[in-house]
Formats: structure tokens, sequence, C-alpha cells
């Protein structure tokens, strides 16, 4: 693809960011998808992302809907997105709901209200062998197998969850009360349950927004905080390695 192929025109490659939800954006990730530039397709107030062949890369953030609601403005056409990224190899990083419609949309299954109940502050994220060699989080899970934990705390906030995976996905970690806290489609789209994007504010913005309790909301801001600097340090990790990702795969397609 060409520059002027591209969405943007630009040279640099181009991750198009589908925000489903106002009260979700980047937040972090804004400071680390380098070398890359970043579309922002508000899907909530009815942008069109595009085809997903023209597309670089390719994040879907989370949102207070479900992954079958099919009224809600920007799902069905998120869903049809992320297939058609999927088949095509585009590097794609679905969050939270992103993950769930990316499971959703190559197969899987995903439950609303899902019986184990809301997690939410701070998972520890456990890493099966599988993620070792993944070209996303596999340092990280290098990281969880030298530490004595074995796992990398991550912030969360979800009551749906994936209960099946699609059969072409490469299961990646788990937590101790949901499965699928991380998969790969393929080997160029990833889910993740947890929010590795998500500041302290913001996960409190989302408490206080649940209408959580305000020991319920403490706990959570608790909990967030005393992870926050390993968090911070990992998230950006997940978001430069995305990036380089799509940067490689744009280069690729140059060439071609």
């Amino acid at each position: 693809m060409s520059a002027a192929d591209s969405p943007t025109g630009s040279l640099t490659p181009v991750v198009t960011v589908v925000q489903l939800d106002a009260a979700v954006p980047l937040d972090r990730f804004a400071d680390h998808l380098d070398g890359v530039d970043v579309r922002l397709v508000r899907a909530y107030a009815g942008e069109d992302p595009g085809d997903a062949a023209d597309l670089d890369g390719l994040v879907v953030l989370g949102g207070n809907m479900s992954a079958h609601d099919e009224h809600e403005p920007g799902i069905p056409a998120t869903r049809a997105l992320l297939a058609g990224a999927a088949r095509a190899g585009v590097p794609t990083l679905g969050i939270c709901l992103g993950a769930q419609l990316l499971a959703v949309a190559t197969g899987g299954r995903v439950d609303v209200a899902a019986p184990p109940g809301r997690e939410a502050g701070i998972v520890d994220v456990r890493w099966r062998p599988e993620a070792a060699a993944d070209p996303l989080v596999g340092d990280l899970a290098a990281d969880a197998e030298r530490d004595a934990t074995r796992s990398t705390p991550m912030p969360t906030m979800h009551a749906d969850a994936v209960v099946d995976l699609p059969r072409n996905a490469t299961w990646l970690a788990a937590s101790r009360t949901y499965p699928y806290q991380a998969f790969r489609i393929g080997d160029a789209a990833w889910g993740l349950q947890f929010h590795p994007e998500a500041s302290p504010a913001l996960m409190d913005a989302w408490s206080v927004d649940a209408g959580d309790a305000p020991e319920e909301r403490a706990a959570i801001a608790e909990a967030v905080t005393a992870a926050d600097e390993r968090v911070r340090a990992d998230g950006a990790r997940i978001a430069r390695t995305f990036a380089g990702l799509v940067a490689v795969r744009a280069a690729e397609r140059e060439t071609v």
C-alpha cells in the first residue's frame, strides 16, 4: 500500500484506533505507539473506519456495551472489521470489549454477565507456555517466568467474558476467575481481556461510572495504585511492541 492509498496519506504507518465508547479512550497508549501515526475513529459517533484490507494496523478499545449489541453504534461494523482484519493479516489488538468482539468475529463465544461475576481492579495475568514465543507478549511472559509469582499484574474491569475461543486461536494467558485473558488469532490479531492502556485516573472514573460503593472504589484504587509502576512499564511495552509489528508489516507491504 502506498502513502496515497493509506487512510491518512502519510508515509508513516497508521494505526486505526476504533473507540466504541466515549468513556473508554486510548489513554496511556497514546504516548507509546511509537513510530506510527494514530487515526482515531469514533465509532460511537458513527465514524467509519474504512476497509480492513487498507489498514496498516488496528486497535479496538473497550466499552460498556456488549459484543452482541446489534443496535449500539459501531458494534456490528466493528465485528465485521475485526473479522476482515484477521483474515487479511492486519496487526490487530482488541482490548476488553475489543477482545470479546475479536473472539465473536472469528468464531468464539462471549457470555454477557458471565457467571463468575465482575472482575475489577488488578488481575494477575498468568501466562501459558504458548506465550513464550508470542511476538506481542513474549517478553512479558519471560519476565513473569523469572518472577516468583509467574504472573503480570494488569488493570481489569469487566463482567462479560470470552467463554470459548475460536478454533484457530492460540491461548496465551488466564486468571483465576476467567481463563481467556489473552489470545491470538492467526499470526497477527490479539485479544486482551485486561486493560494495559488504563491509568489509575481512568480506572477510578470507570469505578464511579459503574456505581461502585465507596469501599469498593477505594479497594480498586488501592490495588491499581500499588501496581501502577509495573503496569505503566508493561503497558508501554505492549504498545511499543504492537507499533513495531505494524511498522514491520507496513514495510513488507511497501516492497510488494
